[in-house]
């Protein structure tokens, strides 16, 4: 259902496995450089030991299998810097009753401002509607991350979509708090009239 590779110009977007376990242990570790900044924002925690890493991408792995999402890592293309060093992972999430899909991303701190979530985005916008014909996209994020609100508000609006609103008390974090989210939605119509 899902391609296992989606290549962009600057981007190899490859399917999370366990291939990837021990990279992606790495960066997401609490060990792993600035990742109290990276994950400041978002609800996930730093993985504590390799087995949580491990359940996660099995978790994914799962969910890929059951046709309600994909999740890749996302590498920057050899003409890059950090060329083919593990960057992230992004995702499209779906809820198949409701057709509509949820983008995720999370980059590792050398590449943020390069544009890379407005590519990606674009690539699994496609995948979204052309591929899967969803009837909405949808993405948030926290009110104070305001380099993601930047980014997504950019590519949102180039694809004609907008901002719904603040949604309050709409995503429970690993910890078990509760947090605000902004949300973003671009219908099909919209994707195809951009």
């Amino acid at each position: 259902m899902f391609p296992e590779t989606i290549e962009t110009d600057r981007l190899v977007l490859d399917r999370l496995t366990m291939e990837h376990l021990f990279e992606c242990y790495e960066h997401a570790s609490v060990d792993a450089p600035h990742i109290e900044e990276i994950t400041r924002h978002l609800n996930w925690s730093p993985h504590r030991s390799l087995n949580e890493t491990r359940t996660f991408i099995e978790r994914q792995q799962e969910v890929w299998e059951d046709g309600e999402g994909a999740t890749y890592v996302v590498y920057p293309q050899e003409t890059e810097a950090n060329a083919g060093e593990f960057g992230g992972t992004t995702g499209l999430g779906i809820d198949w009753k409701r057709r509509v899909g949820t983008l995720g991303l999370w980059l590792r701190k050398p590449l943020w401002g390069r544009g890379y979530s407005g590519e990606r985005a674009d690539a699994l916008l496609e995948l979204a509607f052309e591929r899967l014909d969803l009837d909405l996209v949808t993405v948030s994020h926290h009110p104070d991350n305001d380099s993601s609100q930047r980014a997504i508000r950019k590519y949102v609006e180039a694809h004609g979509g907008r901002r719904e609103g603040q949604l309050r008390n709409h995503l429970a974090t690993q910890d078990g708090t509760v947090m605000d989210v902004v949300r973003y939605s671009i219908a099909q119509s919209e994707y195809r009239n951009h």
